[in-house]
């Protein structure tokens, strides 16, 4: 049974762990990723992923600062340059335009598996990472001088530091014994991916009802990707339609503004909740992303946190290396948890509340939420603070989130 040394050791290759080991590995640490299944680096192009992200300006600089934003470019990524937001149950509405802050666009939506190709194949060019793949962890343990991980090939992996960037059914968070405190939304999403009649003009579509928003997300000229949360009951029964039934139904919850509903893809649907880790840190190991936290996708933040904790966490290893402090000293850690766990708490609160605002057809929510909707729309003032809070620079103030350098 051999033993290899490692400055850092990741537990969760997917989109988070892999930006992290690339951050790392570009700073010349010593990185083992450890993920159970290997992603698949060719590229069908006409089959679209139906799990989706929409990522902010700042999480694209991340990926610009690792060199990784020309291996998702050179397979397909879509700006959205404006989101229009209504309520189906009421008059309010909302339109966001980029033009309106002098910004090219708001984002773009992406295919996870697009992230996580581009992510792998930089991966590929740095020579200080090692990928144990697949492959699974099967005990952990640590000391007051290193992190030992056993896999279940029998190879003992010893670092500085473990990061468990192993999603929401954290392997690692649940070996340290962190709690997760959260609840169930009673919510499901439904997600495909639909052709439609009309073109989606580089625009973000998001209706509300009481059981929940739809959200449309541009892929292609007449192509996007759909978010349908409703309850888990509705959630099945859609699921269960044939595909003529379940674009007629979709046509008719959604209106007219795409047109006919043309073609859906394979369909799926996950359960929705909120969850927070109440420690991100301890002696030897830190959490990032889903592992620390879940969250509604009404704003499509879930990935946007995860790289504003790796970033963070970076910026703290960096400077920690810079000093000559170990890497896994707790008083270190904690920098990374106290500069992440309040931006985390307030995002999740926020969209705890607009769900609870949103999903409900109780009559005062109702008038509040399509007045709220209006006003904002009429105040330029507010809409432009609202499009540069979604340009990500509030949730992600990690140096690698900073424009790159020409």
């Amino acid at each position: 049974m051999s033993q290899q040394d490692y400055d850092l050791i990741i537990v969760g290759g997917g989109m988070v762990g892999a930006a992290l080991a690339c951050a790392m590995a570009e700073q010349h640490f010593r990185v083992a990723l450890i993920e159970g299944r290997e992603p698949d680096l060719s590229w069908p192009q006409e089959d679209y992923q139906i799990r989706v992200s929409a990522i902010t300006r700042a999480s694209q600089h991340v990926f610009e600062n690792l060199h990784a934003w020309r291996h998702m470019v050179k397979r397909r990524v879509c700006p959205y340059r404006e989101m229009k937001v209504w309520d189906a149950t009421g008059s309010g509405h909302i339109h966001f335009d980029s033009a309106e802050i002098a910004e090219p666009d708001l984002g773009h939506i992406i295919e996870n598996s697009v992230i996580q190709a581009g992510l792998w194949e930089r991966l590929c060019e740095l020579p200080n990472v090692q990928r144990f793949c697949p492959n699974t962890p099967k005990q952990l343990n640590i000391t007051p001088q290193h992190a030992s991980l056993t896999l279940d090939d029998g190879q003992v992996l010893q670092g500085a530091l473990l990061i468990g960037a192993d999603g929401g059914r954290s392997w690692v968070r649940d070996q340290m014994g962190f709690e997760s405190k959260g609840w169930a939304y009673q919510q499901d999403a439904v997600v495909a991916t639909v052709r439609h009649e009309l073109n989606h003009q580089e625009t973000c579509w998001q209706r509300f009802s009481a059981d929940g928003p739809l959200a449309f997300l541009p892929l292609d000229e007449k192509t996007c990707s759909i978010v349908w949360s409703t309850n888990p009951e509705h959630a099945q029964q859609l699921l269960q339609l044939d595909k003529e039934a379940f674009l007629k139904e979709l046509h008719l919850s959604f209106g007219d503004e795409l047109g006919k509903m043309l073609e859906v893809g394979e369909r799926a649907a996950f359960p929705l909740r909120l969850g927070h880790t109440t420690q991100y840190t301890s002696s030897r190991l830190a959490l990032i992303g889903d592992a620390a936290h879940s969250i509604h996708p009404l704003a499509g933040q879930g990935v946007n946190l995860g790289l504003g904790d790796m970033s963070a966490l970076a910026d703290v290893l960096f400077a920690a290396r810079k000093r000559g402090v170990d890497l896994g000293d707790e008083l270190v850690l904690r920098r990374y948890e106290r500069a992440r766990k309040a931006d985390n708490v307030a995002m999740l609160a926020a969209m705890d509340g607009f769900k609870r605002l949103f999903s409900n057809d109780q009559p005062v929510l109702k008038f509040a939420r399509n007045l709220g909707l209006n006003l904002t729309d009429n105040l330029p003032p507010l809409k432009q603070l609202f499009m540069q809070q979604a340009l990500g620079s509030a949730s992600n103030r990690g140096s690698l989130a900073k424009r790159p350098s020409a």
